[in-house]
């Protein structure tokens, strides 16, 4: 008994139509390529969150037992929890929130979220943290910079930190750019030293300093003032501006005798602690490390970055000023793009001049057309699920090459013996692919599985 299979033998008999759907699926998947974000790497959503909580001044143990057990004992409670994994360090604590894989990250996020809340505001959990506990999740697309940006020459440390935050704002006004990190330079802070001897003498503790610091630095809201019909607001403004400032700040006033800061300490602007380096050719650098939105267009991301880099070194930064890119993820990006198309192209025009000295112009072409169509229809369907251009999905599209190619011999071949064997050619093209349609599906589906 012959078989058929209901979607060629309806379009046999509706030519029109499916020469308009193919138009259609052609006009629709070129769309869709050129709109399709391109990555070095395809996004890995794990339901993984991070909970840490800065506390400077006290020890590993108390970390543990003031911040540490009360947050893992609320988070606990959440289900779907696979594992909690918690570190307390001098002056520290993270939390790692493991949740299975039927939890979505924005889920799990959103629950630990709660959780910390419920636990930072019970009584017994500290009150003078210097920041609330900070709640992300893991996001592998938003760990590793796309590239790295340097600034180098004949100039201060400072010049290149203005240079670099005037890059960093630009950047970040691009919609595929998540944050733009500096590297290999230190934020500047006031560091008091005081002499001991002098600070015994005149009956101070290091409190005395620091209240009269914290109580001189400081502006003041004064309410509202109704001035000829005109209500203004008035603040007494009282936040140091300079070193000289803080020098003068009195620690002490007793029996008409006032004790200066600058009487038993020497105060002096520096830069912090180193924590980050940047080196490019063993040469320090002020380095801008540059993060993508997790699917988001890579290649988009590194253009508009080059526009404005092209900008700034034409109208905001001087001549002698060495800016250059390095990591750029975008490269091999493009040249994983370049190779897909190359092998489409390729393997379309070799199939042609293969199949035409076997089996005539017209089935080669039928061979070479389904290619194409049958990529266009891939980059409509993936669009459409989200799933961006990346080195897993062309892998997987160039094999998937091969099989086109195989599939669509067998059909062929299958529809000339039935016409050697007399059928019509209607028939023939129904029977021919009605018979091998179902193992052809099942062959491709276990292979692509």
């Amino acid at each position: 008994m012959n078989k058929e299979f209901k979607i060629s033998t309806w379009s046999i008999y509706n030519k029109m139509t499916v020469f308009v759907i193919i138009a259609m699926i052609f006009i629709a998947g070129i769309f869709s390529y050129t709109s399709m974000p391109r990555e070095a790497f395809p996004e890995i959503v794990v339901p993984e969150i991070y909970v840490s909580t800065p506390y400077p001044g006290n020890s590993a143990l108390d970390i543990e037992k003031l911040v540490t057990r009360p947050l893992e004992k609320e988070i606990n409670g959440i289900s779907g929890v696979d594992e909690i994994v918690s570190t307390s360090i001098e002056g520290f604590s993270t939390i790692q929130v493991k949740f299975d894989f039927s939890m979505s990250p924005t889920e799990a996020l959103r629950k630990v979220k709660d959780k910390v809340d419920a636990a930072t505001s019970d009584k017994d959990f500290p009150k003078d943290l210097p920041a609330d506990p900070n709640v992300q999740e893991l996001n592998f697309a938003e760990l590793m910079p796309i590239m790295n940006i340097n600034l180098s020459g004949d100039f201060s440390m400072d010049q290149l930190k203005e240079y670099g935050e005037y890059l960093e704002e630009e950047i970040e006004k691009v919609p595929e750019i998540s944050k733009v990190d500096i590297r290999g330079i230190q934020d500047k802070e006031i560091e008091i030293s005081v002499d001991l001897y002098k600070m015994e003498t005149s009956q101070i503790s290091f409190n005395d300093i620091a209240l009269a610091i914290q109580n001189e630095n400081m502006t003041v809201s004064g309410g509202d003032l109704l001035e000829n019909g005109i209500r203004r607001n008035v603040r007494v403004i009282g936040e140091f501006k300079s070193a000289k400032e803080i020098e003068n700040t009195i620690v002490k006033q007793e029996n008409n005798n006032i004790v200066y800061l600058r009487d038993i300490a020497v105060v002096s602007f520096k830069e912090q602690e180193k924590q980050s380096f940047a080196r490019e050719f063993s040469q320090p650098v002020l380095m801008l490390d540059v993060t993508k939105r997790g699917g988001e267009n890579l290649i988009n991301a590194s253009e508009q970055i080059d526009v404005i880099l092209a900008k700034a070194k034409e109208e905001y930064f001087p001549t002698n000023l060495n800016v250059s890119k390095t990591n750029d993820q975008t490269n091999d990006t493009k040249t994983m793009v370049a190779d897909l198309e190359n092998s489409i192209m390729l393997g379309i025009i070799l199939v042609v001049l293969v199949l035409l000295f076997f089996l005539g112009i017209r089935n080669a072409l039928f061979v070479g057309i389904a290619i194409p169509l049958s990529m266009f229809m891939s980059f409509i369907i993936l669009s459409a699920l989200g799933v961006t251009l990346n080195t897993m999905v062309l892998f997987s599209l160039v094999i998937a090459l091969g099989m086109l190619v195989d599939n669509g011999i067998v059909v062929v071949e299958n529809v000339y013996r039935l016409l050697d064997e007399g059928y019509s050619k209607i028939d023939a093209a129904k029977y021919g692919v009605g018979e091998v349609a179902m193992p052809i599906i099942a062959s491709t589906a276990t292979t692509l599985a």
